[in-house]
């Protein structure tokens, strides 16, 4: 068990054993695995970022490289309809499922091991990626293809030294940049496809 950690002005991760949080807060329930428990600062940086776009309400939702769920179960948890998680990791997905069990959102979330290549689906209004920035290079021609006219794109686990050649990436796909956020060792960019 981990003491419960709040994060940004809306979240509070907690342990699957902690009782419901008395505050305002809306709690990230995670069990605590090989994948950690959300703290990291490129995680903590996605939340902070998460809580403050406009209304979810409704949207559908990818999160690549998803790890432990949570960047996809506090968008539910903000009001968003549906998620697709994805990791190549088997461990992870399992781990992803717990948790979303765990939250009470299962039902609105679908689990796929495998790669962006392996996503059918297109047109999601937020789009979340927090991979390594070589691999958000690798796959910008496809992630900003899967991302809807209007959506948004919150994209970290980038270096310092990655940050400039991430967001030109996007920004040559026809993204504009909203904010680019610097942390201790890493980077959090949100960017916007504009609707044509």
């Amino acid at each position: 068990m981990y003491p419960p950690i709040d994060i940004g002005e809306k979240f509070r991760i907690v342990p699957p054993e902690h009782p419901g949080s008395s505050s305002s807060r809306l709690d990230l329930i995670m069990q605590r695995g090989a994948f950690g428990s959300g703290e990291h600062e490129t995680t903590a940086s996605c939340l902070a970022l998460l809580e403050t776009l406009p209304d979810l309400e409704g949207r559908r939702v990818l999160d690549l490289g998803s790890g432990t769920g949570i960047l996809a179960i506090a968008a539910l948890k903000m009001g968003a309809a549906h998620a697709l998680c994805v990791d190549l990791a088997p461990a992870a997905v399992a781990t992803a499922r717990i948790n979303c069990h765990l939250n009470g959102i299962a039902g609105r979330v679908e689990h796929l091991c495998g790669t962006l290549e392996d996503v059918r689906q297109t047109g999601f209004e937020l789009v979340l990626a927090n991979i390594y920035g070589d691999i958000l290079l690798t796959v910008a021609d496809l992630l900003t293809s899967k991302t809807g006219e209007g959506g948004n794109l919150l994209l970290s686990g980038i270096t310092w030294q990655d940050n400039f050649d991430v967001r030109q990436a996007y920004l040559d796909r026809g993204c504009r940049l909203l904010q680019n956020r610097m942390l201790e060792e890493f980077s959090t960019v949100w960017l916007e496809k504009p609707s044509s």
